[in-house]
């Protein structure tokens, strides 16, 4: 069994519907059961962010972190952090 994700639809500006919340709500908390990361998929807001972080999804990718890339360009981007990383 992979690692559960949660992928998020719809649009942004309104947040989540009911049933969303239901769904991120049920995969986190088979993560949290199994003790696996749980990675929400499709982040577009801070509110989506918000609601995630606190329904314990720890892992998150979408537009709100970075647009898609190259794969020519992710060990640019990894490279960079690391060096961010270092500095702060």
């Amino acid at each position: 069994m992979g690692r559960p994700h949660a992928p998020i639809s719809g649009k942004p500006e309104i947040g989540f519907k009911a049933a969303q919340v239901g769904y991120i709500h049920a995969v986190a908390g088979l993560g949290t059961s199994l003790g696996i990361t749980t990675t929400a998929e499709g982040v577009e807001t801070q509110e989506q962010f918000d609601r995630l972080r606190a329904e314990g999804c720890v892992e998150m990718q979408g537009f709100l972190f970075s647009p898609p890339r190259p794969a020519s360009e992710i060990a640019m981007l990894l490279l960079r952090k690391i060096s961010m990383a270092k500095v702060a």
